[in-house]
């Protein structure tokens, strides 16, 4: 007996549902547009609020989900570029927000401090979890970055707690300095509002910071920030901003401007730069090797928005050259489907990024050939 066209209907709704459902994630990265040569797929999906990333010893890849108060731990043992799997390392954490690796620790930054887990088993799931770090502040920028330097020292990063104003807590727009243990706590650097990105110049090894400038000087102030971190130095924060120029709330600070530490470079306005990383994989072509790469969140007040993509800083000589455009497409018009929060080249050579709007985390790779 034949079946009716009626009959199948059910049956083609559910595998139209089925298709659209694991297509969703193909259609997202298709709206990207990259240079020539390059793609882009869904490496791993459905991952709430994924934040900042980082590439363990082994080569799998720890993202923290803040929202969900966790950390999960992305594994594609088999290599076709998917996540074959999302294990649970932590949970329970408040605000997650970023991942180290040092010596066989597991660093995790949380609203106000720094957790250490161990994986003596390898399973992939975090044991042995040790407060190393509390009572930072958590009001206002509320999230913490931490990395490791090449003098085996944590940083953390700490924003500020206002637009602009004197702070209370000396901690507060800085970057603190701690012993791998979470002692010996010290103000490294200040004058810095918001410098959610952390990352080390393969070179020099100096530590390069992004942070995020001022609202409510125009749609074009002031200049987001890229600073080369140095131990005692004033980034000008909240007298200055960009070039030591003085903030109009403090028009009286122009000599003590002078004497801070201007950008080494000067990004488009209300842009949030937030993840950076500098290129030192072997996938890309070789004009790639070292050139850094920004995740531009995307702005919140500004009359035409902007953001909201990757960019490429390019160098010569040790000196940034050029700053264009890598990923784009998460703004459509006046509107942002997506907002990329880091980056990090994965141990294939791909550059890995985090949305923390989609949930997901994308897969940048060039297609040789």
């Amino acid at each position: 007996m034949k079946m009716k066209l009626a009959d199948k209907f059910p049956f083609f709704v559910f595998y139209l549902f089925l298709f659209l459902l694991t297509s969703k994630g193909c259609l997202a990265a298709q709206k990207i547009d990259l240079p020539a040569g390059f793609e882009i797929q869904i490496f791993a999906s459905d991952l709430g609020t994924p934040r900042h990333m980082a590439v363990s010893p082994a080569g799998d890849l720890f993202v923290a989900d803040m929202g969900g108060g966790k950390v999960l731990v992305l594994p594609d043992k088999d290599g076709n570029g998917k996540a074959d799997q999302k294990i649970l390392f932590a949970e329970g954490l408040k605000g997650p927000h970023s991942i180290a690796f040092f010596e066989d620790g597991i660093y995790i930054s949380v609203l106000d401090g720094v957790v250490r887990f161990t994986d003596k088993d390898g399973d992939l799931k975090g044991e042995d979890k040790k407060v190393l770090v509390s009572g930072l502040p958590t009001a206002g920028h509320s999230t913490k970055t931490i990395s490791f330097g090449p003098d085996g020292k944590m940083y953390v990063s700490v924003g500020s707690s206002c637009n602009v104003c004197e702070e209370r807590d000396p901690r507060r727009a800085a970057i603190l300095q701690y012993n791998a243990d979470g002692t010996g706590e010290k103000i490294f650097a200040k004058g810095l509002r918001n410098s959610v990105g952390l990352t080390w110049h393969p070179q020099t090894q100096e530590l390069w910071a992004a942070d995020n400038g001022r609202d409510m000087l125009g749609d074009d102030l002031p200049p987001e920030e890229i600073n080369i971190i140095k131990e005692g130095g004033h980034y000008g924060w909240p007298y200055c901003y960009g070039d030591q120029k003085p903030n109009p709330e403090f028009k009286d600070r122009i000599d003590f401007c002078k004497k801070t530490i201007p950008p080494v470079i000067s990004l488009q306005a209300h842009s949030a730069p937030l993840g950076l990383t500098f290129y030192t994989g072997n996938q890309f072509p070789e004009e790639y090797q070292g050139n850094l790469f920004v995740a531009f969140h995307g702005s919140w007040n500004r009359t035409i928005p902007t953001g909201y993509k990757v960019i490429r800083i390019k160098f010569k000589d040790g000196q940034p050259e050029k700053i264009e455009d890598f990923a784009t497409g998460w703004l459509q018009g006046s509107s942002a489907w997506g907002r990329p929060v880091d980056v990090v080249v994965g141990k294939d050579g791909a550059l890995y990024v985090s949305d923390d709007k989609g949930g997901v985390v994308y897969r940048i790779f060039y297609k040789r050939g």
